[in-house]
C-alpha cells in the first residue's frame, strides 16, 4: 500500500449525515507533519435497472489556513438561502413517486408545468 493510501486512512475523528440518495462524510486527518486538516466527501448511490448499484464519490480537502474564510462563505451563503426561501423543501423532485407534469401554453406554445394536477379530498373522503 503507498504512503499515501495510508494516511488517506487514517481518521482522527469523523461524523457522517446521511441524507437521502446522499451521504456525507466528514473526517478529520493528519499530514505527514501531524497536522489536522478536514475532508468532506459526498457519497451518492446510483441504482442500475437490474437493481445492482454503485456509489460516486466526490471530495473536499479542507486546510486550517482556509477553515475561517470558508465558514465564513458557508455561513452566508446558507443564512441567504434560508432568509430568502425559509426552511422548508418546496422541490416535489425529491420524492420517489414524482411524476411532473405539463401542458402546453396556450398563447406562446412554451411548455408550462401544469397545476391541475391536484385531487381535492374531503375529510368524509378519507
Amino acid at each position: 500500500m503507498r504512503e499515501n493510501d495510508m494516511l488517506e486512512k487514517e481518521e482522527i475523528f469523523s461524523k457522517v449525515l446521511r441524507a437521502g440518495r446522499r451521504t456525507y462524510f466528514f473526517d478529520v486527518r493528519a499530514t505527514k507533519a501531524d497536522d489536522y486538516y478536514i475532508t468532506i466527501t459526498e457519497s451518492k448511490k446510483f441504482t442500475e435497472e437490474d437493481g445492482s448499484f454503485h456509489f460516486k464519490k466526490h471530495k473536499i480537502y479542507l486546510y486550517k489556513e482556509d477553515f475561517t474564510a470558508f465558514s465564513e462563505i458557508l455561513e452566508e451563503m446558507t443564512s441567504y438561502v434560508l432568509n430568502h426561501k425559509g426552511e422548508e423543501v418546496i422541490s416535489e423532485r425529491h420524492q420517489k413517486d414524482f411524476k411532473k407534469e405539463y401542458a402546453l401554453d396556450k398563447n406562446s406554445e412554451d411548455i408550462i408545468p401544469s397545476t391541475s394536477s391536484f385531487t381535492d379530498i374531503e375529510f368524509d373522503d378519507i
